[in-house]
Formats: C-alpha cells, sequence, structure tokens
C-alpha cells in the first residue's frame, strides 16, 4: 500500500501543477478523522481556493474529476467523496490495501525503515554520577535514550550513544568519606555518621558493601576502569578512586540487565586534564561576552535570551557546573555531532537557556538551539496499592534493579515509554506482571506470540513456509477486519518517521497497541487455518506480516517479541 500511495500521491501532484504551476508540492494525504470517511484524505482543494479564486467545494468536484482519469486512480481508487467546504476523501479498492501485506513480508526486518544517510547523530543520556545505584529515574532515562536512537537509526542516521558523568567534585569526596566511615566500622545513626538534611555522607547499605570489599583489597572494573583496593582505610583517595571504579562496575550491570549499551563514556574530570575547560573560558573572554563583577567571573547570557547573566567562575576560582558543560558540548561539536540530544530530568531546565548561551557567545559555528533536549519527569513506584519511596539498599530511592528484579526488562522498558516524558508517571508493579489485557506489554507481546503459535501450527502439519506466502494470492482478504488491520499496517513507516522528529518513543507504543487490537479483532472474526488453500495462505500473509511489525517496534523499544507466552 505504500507503493499505492506515492503512486497516488505523484498523481495528485501533476493535476495539482496542472492547475497551478507550483503548486505541486501542496499534495499531501492525511488520515480522515473517521474510518468510515475513507482510507485517505486531502485539503489540496481548500489550499487552492483562494490562488486560483474558486469556490473550494467546486474545486474539489474538479479534482475529482481530473483525478479519476489517471491510470493510478482507476486501478487503486474505488470512490472518491467530496465532504463539506472542500475535503477530498478517497476510498481504496481492496487491491490497493492488501498490497501492504506483500510490502511487509518481502521488506521484513526493514519494512519501516530509510536507507542509511550521512546524518549523525549523538545521544547522550543516564550519564548518572558514579555515587550511588541507577535509580528509576535513570531508568526512564536510558528506555528514552535507546529508543530514541532506535527511532533514529529506522530513518537511516548514523547514532552514537554516550554516557557523561562527574568524576571529580564534592560529591566523589562524600562518597569516600561515607566509604572511609563504613570501613571504620561506623553506621548511619551513630554519633560520628554525618547527619542533618545536608549531612555530606550516602546513607545506603551499598556503602557498606563498598567499604567491605575495600578491606578486603579486591579488584573492581568497569567498561572504562579497573582498580584494586589497597586496604588502607587511611587512604582517602584511594578510597574513593576504589568506590567510584565499584559503581560504575554496578551501573554496568543495571545497563546490561536493560539491555542499554553505550558506544562511549566521557569523564568530566577529562574538561578539566585536557585544559577545554580553560580553552572554552578563554574564547568566551576574547569574544568580549564576560566580565568581571564582585570577584567572580560573569557570562553575559542576557545577550542570548537568558533570564539573568551567569556566574562562570565564583570568587575562590571554581567554575560553576554550566561552564564544563559548555566545554563538553563544544567538544560534541568538533567530533561531527551537528545535531545532539541530551535526555534529563525536568530538575536541568534552568541549564538550557545558560549552556545554548555559552556556545553562542564562544562563536565557534554552532548553530542556534544546539543541543537539542528531552527532559523528563521522575517515576512514582506504587506496588501493593502503596507507594514504594526507599529501596534499602540504595538508602534512600528505588532503584532500577530493583524495578527488573520485581517485573522484567520488557516491562520496566514498555512501561517507562509509554508516556510523554515530560509527565508525571506511576509505575504500577502489580499491573506490570499482570497476565492480561490491563497489561499493556502483555497484550502486545500476548498478539505476536498468538499469530507464531498460528504459524508454527500450520508448518508442523503442512511444512509451511512463510518465506513463500509472499507470493500468496491476497484477493480473499475483503472483509472490514481485514482491511482495517490491512490500513494498521501501512501506518507504521510514517509513525516512525514522525515519532523520530517529535522524539516521541511513546508513539511507538500507542501504535503497537493499537495494532494488536486490530489484529486480536480479527482472529476474532475469521478463522486463518481453513480448509480453502487460497484463503488460508492469504490470512496467514496477512497475520504474519501483522507479526513482523509486531516485532519491528517492539525492536525500537528495546522489547522482545516472544514466540511462546
Amino acid at each position: 500500500m505504500l507503493s499505492v500511495k506515492i503512486e497516488l500521491l505523484e498523481a495528485l501532484s501533476q493535476v495539482l501543477e496542472k492547475m497551478l504551476p507550483g503548486a505541486a508540492g501542496k499534495a499531501a494525504f492525511e488520515s480522515p478523522k473517521q474510518a468510515a470517511l475513507g482510507d485517505l484524505a486531502s485539503t489540496a482543494a481548500m489550499q487552492l481556493a483562494k490562488p486560483l479564486k474558486q469556490n473550494p467545494r467546486q474545486l474539489a468536484e474538479n479534482l475529482r474529476t481530473e483525478l479519476l482519469l489517471l491510470p493510478a486512480y482507476s486501478r487503486w481508487v474505488e470512490a472518491i467523496d467530496i465532504a463539506g467546504p472542500g475535503f477530498i476523501n478517497i476510498r481504496l479498492k481492496p487491491a490497493a490495501k492488501q498490497q501492504i501485506v506483500r510490502e511487509v513480508l518481502s521488506q521484513a526486518q526493514h519494512f519501516g525503515s530509510q536507507v542509511a544517510t550521512d546524518k549523525r547523530l549523538m545521544v547522550e543520556f543516564v550519564s548518572a554520577n558514579p555515587t550511588g545505584p541507577l535509580h528509576v529515574g535513570h531508568g526512564r532515562q536510558a528506555a528514552l535514550g535507546d529508543a530514541i536512537c532506535n527511532l533514529y537509526q529506522t530513518q537511516g542516521w548514523e547514532v552514537y550513544r554516550e554516557f557523561y558523568y562527574n568524576d571529580a567534585g564534592v560529591q566523589i569526596r562524600t562518597l569516600a568519606i561515607s566509604t572511609q566511615l563504613r570501613a571504620q566500622g561506623f553506621k548511619p545513626g551513630d554519633p560520628q555518621w554525618p547527619s542533618g538534611e545536608n549531612a555530606a555522607a550516602y546513607n545506603g547499605d551499598y556503602i557498606a558493601e563498598i567499604a567491605a570489599d575495600f578491606l578486603a583489597c579486591k579488584t573492581v572494573k568497569s567498561d572504562d576502569r579497573e582498580f584494586t583496593a589497597g586496604g588502607d582505610v587511611n587512604d582517602i583517595e584511594g578510597m574513593g578512586e576504589f568506590a567510584v571504579a565499584y559503581l560504575r562496575h554496578e551501573q554496568d550491570l543495571d545497563l546490561t540487565a536493560f539491555a542499554v549499551k553505550f558506544d562511549n563514556y566521557y569523564l568530566e574530570s577529562s574538561l578539566y586534564t585536557s585544559g577545554r575547560v580553560d580553552d572554552t573560558v578563554g574564547r568566551l573572554q576574547a569574544a568580549g561576552k564576560t566580565y568581571e563583577k564582585d570577584g567572580a567571573l560573569w557570562l553575559k547570557s542576557t545577550d542570548y535570551g537568558d533570564d539573568k547573566d551567569r556566574v562562570m567562575r565564583k570568587g575562590d576560582g571554581s567554575y560553576t557546573y554550566f561552564v564544563p558543560d559548555v566545554a563538553y558540548h563544544i567538544s560534541k561539536w568538533e567530533r561531527g555531532f551537528g545535531k545532539v540530544v541530551n535526555i534529563q530530568g525536568t530538575d536541568h531546565h534552568g541549564t538550557i537557556a545558560r549552556v545554548r548561551a555559552g556556545l553562542q557567545a564562544a562563536n565557534v559555528g554552532i548553530p542556534v538551539g544546539y543541543p537539542d533536549y528531552v527532559l523528563h519527569t521522575m517515576v512514582r513506584v506504587v506496588r501493593g496499592g502503596q507507594e514504594v519511596k526507599i529501596s534499602k539498599r540504595a538508602g534512600s530511592y528505588v532503584t532500577l534493579r530493583d524495578l527488573i528484579e520485581w517485573t522484567s526488562k520488557d516491562a520496566v522498558r514498555f512501561f517507562l515509554l509509554s508516556r510523554k516524558p515530560d509527565t508525571e508517571y506511576t509505575f504500577d508493579v502489580d499491573l506490570a506482571v499482570a497476565r492480561n489485557n490491563d497489561n499493556p506489554v502483555y497484550y502486545v507481546q500476548y498478539a505476536h506470540a498468538r499469530i507464531c503459535s498460528v504459524l508454527a501450527a500450520w508448518r508442523e502439519k503442512e511444512g509451511g513456509d512463510v518465506a513463500t506466502l509472499t507470493q500468496a494470492e491476497l484477493s480473499p482478504l475483503q472483509s472490514p477486519q481485514a482491511q482495517a488491520l490491512m490500513l494498521q499496517l501501512a501506518k507504521y513507516p510514517e509513525m516512525l518517521t514522525a515519532a523520530a522528529q517529535d522524539f516521541a518513543p511513546h508513539d511507538v507504543t500507542f501504535y503497537l497497541r493499537e495494532l494488536a487490537a486490530s489484529y486480536h479483532s480479527y482472529y476474532d472474526a475469521e478463522r486463518i487455518l481453513v480448509d480453502d488453500l487460497v484463503v488460508k495462505r492469504a490470512r496467514l500473509a496477512l497475520v504474519a506480516a501483522t507479526a513482523q511489525v509486531l516485532h519491528n517496534g517492539l525492536a525500537v523499544l528495546g522489547v522482545s517479541a516472544p514466540q511462546k507466552m
């Protein structure tokens, strides 16, 4: 059907160009608001009415007459109706809709994907400081970042996944002190343990685990580092390095369980040791975009739309946190990434204006609006009807590992992607493990498994081969349920393109639920393994195509497509 749509669109372009030179670009189809109105709709008549000085409805009538004279429309179109002030509603012949089945089966896992281009995208996500286990918010970032990468890969982009973390600073010192206190035998609640709202200590049980392994002189290894503990309780620096390596290893385990892999880990400390921070400050000073006031160095960020100027270097000589961010993004640009997306929590909203201001002030050729941001809210976890706020091991929050162990990787990914990133989300653990249609991931996966069981029964009984279904006669696919399912399959490629452009993997979850619903309706309406060979092969081809699109869509989300459930 995609090829049919392209053919019809080209014919519409020719007619519009004939009516008004330069109007070919206004040729476009959309889905009618109600399925009963047709399969495709066009507003071209209303767009051309004013420049042509014609009544839009009469112009639509003229367009219909012209279109029905064309071979593409006489071959694929059953009827063209005019509605309202000039809407053109096109009803396709069953044969036109049936083409999508052959297209899906022939393209298989590539259906919906565009040809490779030379466009490059970097997505920075998770970027958790190595001071504790990954929490549920990091899980939402991981799911979002990975799915956005997968979406852009379907559009032909070369995608690069990067994890940026702060391996220096106050929080790393706090981690080292907390580990040392545990190694000395102290614990939260003891008089020696820092207390109070802003106490410099991490209280989770994982700190005791790190301390025990440090005293045992163990070696820890992560994707980007390895460190052997010295066992000296007075070696605060060594203890800090060991704790960072330990937690980086822990995060690697969490990400592996979540099936997320990164192409690179970028250290904030490298921005200082390489001189990038100093170079960035020098660029801003040379550009005349800074000034001294009250013993501090300020950026004229209001020149670029920020609500106030920002301190870059404090009176004690240390830099504020957005300065290395600016240096880091100049690095991204210099590495050839013309498009960059950062996945961050909504608490980072205030940094957007100042980072973009710094990048413009640096005058290195970076376009306005660079980088893009996807901001997400935190996640509320409910289990047994009660909110879960604390993990004993983490000390203050539910970890990603908790959620995976309570449910599954598939459920966590699908659930965390099922809403717009900036909307509040409650993760219902009980729903995530329910084996019923109220559980969205189960509902979609069950549709795939249900089809696989039908295909397996056919193979076992008749030795059938799905590959041969590409040649099946599809004319028996005439029922309303079959046609609705085929129309749903045809929406997949355009849905992917729109979801990528909008950084909206939740659109994929909505689509998959709608596709699963269409399949379940079809399955309930028509028996597939009937005696009539031609009818049976046509229906098998349709459900095999449906399984393929379900598989492809779930893969974009990083969710498995089981053959049995």
